[in-house]
């Protein structure tokens, strides 16, 4: 019986965090749809946004042509951005769910606070990515593949005019955060370095403009400051409640100062027994344990 039940309380949560993860990734999936503004809207904006980077942003196009001069670029960027979004931050998950339980509700609640900011920046500003722009951008997906999006603009694993902001930047930079912060492996910087390739691949496929990863990092910082707020919140909160039960019963904490000051402590008087012994002669001390040790007041005063 106590196995059983030492099996269920394993397993229970683990299918709860399952399921809302997978809660997560549907919503992520159908939430761009929610709201469909038509690619009339995502189109001017992207004119827009063409136009604000300019003055301070190298050219997504010039560096995806620069990028497309090297062999085989288009495919291994196209296979990357399939392949390994999603995997990518599902092993985030699971590694840190069984090697590190004590980070991964930190992570989990920043992955969800980011993917909540997310949308709702998808629904407010879309936006049509450099490839649907008419910009000049090459569609990498279309013309090499594999796609991610083999459908309708709409359909498919996203909304393809919801480019702002990437999560696939913001995903990346969140498993690079957590695996430097959490491991203490020399080759968490190897698995840190998902978050520029990313970057680099989302580009150069004419997924995403640089703002889009510029944006997904400031909502991943304030998702982050959001969590933190909220773990020291619940932890002033359980402090005072613990405080409260202790008034409560009127029992002493433990600590410091509800010691006696052992300066104020009597100190034995000659003659009753524990003074002979403070001036007994070392010879009449031997065979008893311990008797050449420092008492442990000595050893805390000292």
């Amino acid at each position: 019986m106590a196995s059983v039940a030492m099996r269920r309380g394993v397993v229970r949560p683990l299918v709860s965090e399952v399921g809302l993860l997978a809660v997560l990734f549907a919503f992520y999936k159908w939430g761009r749809t929610l709201f469909e503004h038509g690619p009339g809207e995502a189109m001017a904006n992207a004119a827009w946004l063409w136009h604000f980077e300019r003055s301070w942003l190298p050219n997504e196009v010039d560096f995806q042509q620069w990028a497309l001069g090297w062999d085989h670029t288009a495919l291994l960027a196209n296979v990357y951005y399939v392949g390994v979004h999603f995997p990518g931050t599902a092993l985030l998950l699971v590694w840190l769910y069984v090697r590190h339980r004590s980070s991964y509700g930190r992570v989990r609640n920043e992955l969800v606070a980011l993917t909540a900011a997310g949308l709702l920046v998808h629904m407010l500003f879309p936006l049509a990515p450099p490839r649907l722009a008419q910009i000049g951008a090459i569609d990498t997906m279309l013309t090499v593949g594999p796609s991610a999006y083999p459908a309708g603009a709409a359909e498919g694993i996203a909304n393809q005019y919801a480019a702002m902001p990437s999560l696939h930047i913001g995903w990346a930079i969140l498993v690079a955060v957590a695996v430097v912060r959490v491991s203490r492996s020399r080759w968490r910087w190897v698995i840190a370095m998902h978050a520029p390739i990313t970057v680099f691949v989302v580009v150069v496929t004419a997924n995403h403009y640089w703002t889009d990863g510029i944006v997904a990092a400031a909502l991943l910082a304030g998702a982050m400051a959001l969590v933190s707020l909220v773990e020291r919140v619940r932890q002033g909160g359980v402090h005072a409640a613990d405080a409260h039960q202790f008034r409560g019963t009127g029992r002493s904490r433990g600590g410091l100062a509800d010691r006696e000051p052992r300066a104020a402590r009597p100190v034995p008087a000659v003659g009753d027994g524990h003074g002979d012994r403070l001036h007994d002669r070392p010879g009449d001390r031997e065979g008893v344990p311990g008797a050449d040790a420092p008492a442990r007041d000595d050893l805390v005063l000292a």
